[in-house]
């Protein structure tokens, strides 16, 4: 039989991406992070309405270890990371995978103005020189990466005020064909600051409670981290997922139960911070790879 020439070929890619997860790991023991593993098959996952767990005999696979990694914090631990793997239903494309790498990392006592130096510091300790390139494209890399408030993008690029939109739905279209198109290719940039339909599980803004403190990280277009400052008021966390789990069953998905583990562990988070990075883009724009597909051992249609 001859060499399968399809895993051959990626062997420069595999071995650069294995240096790229050594400098990430020593870049937070080098802050004193502590690196855990969280189990990947759980009983249920936070509700959100675009994204579909996948079941595992009874229970469900991770499409993220934040609720498990939260607990930790809530139990006492301090700043935390993870690499591990993460799993969404029916998510296939030249940025997207079923099943798929991510780094998670929280830490105490700060807000999410932090996550955006992490994420600047993280990255550019990566990149070997102030420029990269990716797909012919030049991208800047020098720091500070500029802010754009999400109300400040719809000014700027959308069609729709940002105060007439009350569906979620919509709001994600709106981002998806009108905002991210717009975001400038040659340089990283911060969307901070979503309106609390979006608000997921981050805390509201004390100065304007309309929108949370969310950040969202784009390089040369693709969206590569989201995070938060924590909300940890647990009954305003439940009435969201419940609201979530409400337009979750009204767009045709199955029911799932809350969190209670989560919830109820909540009330004794303090102030914290996390934010979630997907590594296998990551690898895509230090690697210069122009799909997803180039930068894993194996893709679901190689098994």
């Amino acid at each position: 039989m001859e060499q399968n020439w399809q895993l051959a070929r990626k062997r420069k890619t595999i071995e650069h991406r294995a240096r790229i997860l050594h400098q990430i790991r020593a870049f937070f023991v080098e802050q004193g992070f502590i690196e855990v593993e969280t189990p990947a098959r759980i009983p249920v996952n936070a509700p959100e309405l675009h994204i579909d767990a996948i079941p595992s005999d009874g229970w469900y696979l991770q499409t993220s270890p934040e609720l498990c990694m939260k607990r930790l914090l809530a139990a006492g631990y301090d700043n935390i990371f993870q690499i591990c793997h993460c799993w969404r239903a029916a998510e296939r494309g030249p940025n997207h995978l079923p099943e798929y790498t991510m780094l998670e990392w929280y830490r105490r006592d700060c807000d999410y103005q932090q996550l955006m130096s992490d994420c600047e510091e993280l990255i550019s300790s990566l990149v070997e020189h102030e420029t990269l390139t990716w797909q012919g494209q030049e991208i800047d890399m020098t720091r500070p990466w500029p802010r754009l408030t999400v109300q400040q993008a719809f000014l700027q690029h959308s069609s729709t005020s940002l105060s007439q939109i009350t569906d979620a739905n919509f709001f994600s279209e709106l981002i998806s064909n009108e905002i991210e198109p717009a975001l400038p290719p040659n340089k990283p940039l911060f969307l901070i600051d979503y309106p609390t339909l979006q608000g997921s599980l981050a805390r509201r803004k004390t100065e304007d409670p309309g929108f949370v403190e969310r950040v969202e990280l784009y390089i040369a277009g693709l969206e590569l981290a989201n995070g938060f400052s924590e909300l940890t008021d647990a009954a305003e966390q439940r009435q969201r997922f419940v609201k979530e789990e409400i337009q979750r069953q009204e767009s045709g998905k199955p029911p799932c139960p809350l969190p209670e583990k989560y919830i109820d562990e909540l009330e004794t988070l303090t102030n914290a911070t996390g934010i979630a990075l997907g590594i296998d883009r990551l690898v895509m724009l230090l690697c210069n790879q122009p799909t997803i597909d180039e930068v894993v051992c194996f893709t679901p249609e190689q098994l």
